[in-house]
């Protein structure tokens, strides 16, 4: 790998002066995009067909459960395969699935299907979809690892996050406009290609040997990644915290019934809704290219943490649109920081011929956990109402905080010079 000039060190961009990470960068943006526009789709089509915000729950089970299963075995595969050819395979069935996706809602073909079928055959793509995200996670973060030195990762994980972030907020945005100008056909044919262009910017990255050769079996292969996480006690704590806040903070996904049934707004203002946590988080990431929260990361990790429990629970209170887009923000601008100290954190304290299998671990931890977050909001939305569910997400973000806190007074004042050092 080309080292960065001594006098690039301190530079905030750069990552960015590493051409394959600028397409690895290309290939998430344009990936995440037509993710976002497409869970912005399904969540208010779905919503529209059934009245019944139990159905959104559903849709983020119909991903988590596979995303979960084949977690561990995606992390495997990581490890062992050539990276690039396994980046390209999984972005090609995201691909396909919106594609199948992209028929069965095409007018003359929902005509012919009964509304249960057609949900049906909607469930079963995000379910491919669940399949496909089983292995994205850990072969992008082993293969993100491979292009920047080791000094850079807290830039490269500020970009890569931020990357996301603004696919994010251009995502639902695009996704309420279209749907509502457009309808869903040519929001599914925009959906399509920028998954076509994620696909194209896959041929741009080198390519990646192996960087484990398996000398066990799968099982205790595996067994290897689970002990690492479980006896490293700031990686588990980190990836333990995010995992309870954003299950308990899943209430981001009742947006459609919020929008709908307490500020009465259409498919427009629901994008904009829809988009308002990413504009905060990616504000706020691009501050972080400056002024790094890494300086006492397990302090700020929890700071954010109690900030997102407390504009959760402000989110479910109000009744205004304009203060629910400010509290969505502010839900943003604190998971950012939460988001670039646990990356940071996962990236310094994982070794390379153990990165895919690791970052399986937090995807069973963090990746998964939004969508059955998603689940557990649906759920207690109906049993709850829309209100309360929501309030009690947010309290139940804060109890995790406290308890987190209280467990692990002696990692507060740690520097992430120490971090690097344990």
């Amino acid at each position: 790998m080309e080292a960065a000039p001594q006098s690039l060190k301190k530079d905030p961009y750069i990552a960015l002066r590493y051409p394959e990470f600028r397409s690895f960068l290309l290939m998430r943006f344009f990936l995440t995009i037509g993710y976002q526009v497409q869970g912005v789709v399904i969540g208010w089509y779905i919503y529209n067909l059934t009245k019944d915000p139990f159905s959104l729950g559903l849709v983020g089970l119909a991903e988590a459960i596979p995303a979960i299963g084949i977690a561990l075995y995606g992390g495997y595969v990581a490890d062992k395969s050539n990276k690039k050819v396994l980046l390209n395979r999984v972005v090609a069935l995201i691909l396909l699935s919106s594609t199948v996706l992209f028929v069965v809602t095409l007018p003359s073909v929902t005509v012919q299907l009964r509304q249960s079928n057609l949900i049906y055959i909607i469930y079963l793509m995000i379910f491919v979809n669940g399949i496909a995200r089983g292995f994205y996670a850990p072969t992008s973060f082993s293969l993100m690892a491979l292009m920047i030195p080791r000094e850079h990762y807290p830039n490269s994980s500020t970009w890569n996050s931020s990357a996301w972030q603004t696919a994010s907020i251009i995502g639902p945005a695009i996704g309420g406009l279209l749907y509502g100008f457009s309808g869903i056909h040519d929001t599914f044919i925009f959906i399509i290609v920028c998954l076509a262009i994620s696909f194209i910017a896959t041929f741009f990255i080198k390519s990646r040997p192996a960087t484990y050769i398996p000398t066990t079996s799968i099982y205790q292969s595996l067994s290897e990644g689970l002990r690492f996480v479980f006896k490293t006690k700031m990686l588990v704590g980190a990836l333990s915290l995010d995992l309870f806040s954003v299950f308990f903070g899943g209430a981001v996904a009742l947006i459609p019934v919020v929008a709908t049934e307490i500020l009465h707004v259409g498919a427009t203002e629901f994008g904009f809704l829809r988009a308002a946590p990413a504009v905060g988080a990616v504000l706020t990431m691009l501050l972080m290219t400056r002024f790094s929260p890494m300086g006492k990361p397990w302090r700020n990790l929890l700071i954010a943490v109690t900030g997102f429990g407390v504009s959760i629970i402000c989110y479910g209170l109000s009744t205004n649109f304009y203060l629910t887009l400010f509290f969505l923000f502010l839900e943003g601008a604190f998971d950012s920081v939460s988001v670039i100290i646990r990356s940071t954190i996962l990236q310094l304290l994982t070794p390379d011929e153990m990165r895919g299998r690791v970052s399986a671990v937090n995807s069973m931890f963090i990746g998964s956990s939004n969508e059955i977050g998603q689940f557990e909001s649906g759920l207690t939305a109906k049993l709850m109402r829309t209100v309360p569910a929501i309030v009690f997400g947010g309290s139940m973000t804060l109890l995790v905080a406290g308890v987190t806190w209280f467990k692990t007074k002696k990692l507060v004042p740690m520097t992430l010079e120490d971090i690097s050092n344990s």
